[in-house]
């Protein structure tokens, strides 16, 4: 979403009769109020779980100053569990230790763990499921501590 069709979204919210409106997309968020809130709208990064999108609550969300992506080392296919029936490695608010496998990359038939460099909370995941990944895509983003 570019800056110029959010300004249309926030001249429209003001002609209409609407008080709030919400946009979650696969990589942000956008909520626009009308009232005070409305000269500040809030664009942020929605945390995305394999199967769709959701936010963690307010109050459960980690610290994000301490915040680190998890990138791709490969161009490859991302697979967030060992098989299609299988639990993913990893899910939205998980806590993992350094050392934990978050996902499998495929690259040239060959299956690649990639595993967490230090221990944190997931607070969003960027990839989906059978999708084709680039080398340096941010994969994750993990919390530290």
């Amino acid at each position: 979403m570019h800056i110029d069709e959010i300004k249309e979204l926030i001249l429209l919210l003001d002609k209409s009769s609407v008080s709030d409106l919400e946009i979650v997309m696969k990589d942000f968020r956008l909520c626009l109020r009308k009232g005070p809130a409305a000269a500040n709208p809030v664009i942020e990064p929605a945390p995305i779980d394999s199967n769709h999108s959701t936010m963690l609550d307010q109050e459960a969300q980690p610290d994000l100053n301490n915040a680190v992506e998890v990138l791709s080392p490969m161009v490859g296919t991302f697979y967030s569990a060992p098989s299609p029936d299988a639990e993913p490695y990893v899910k939205l608010g998980d806590k993992v230790e350094a050392g934990q496998t978050l996902c499998i990359i495929e690259a040239m038939k060959l299956f690649n763990e990639i595993k967490s460099e230090f221990a944190g909370t997931i607070v969003d995941i960027r990839a989906e499921n059978a999708e084709p990944v680039e080398y340096g895509q941010t994969l994750f983003i993990i919390a530290r501590g």
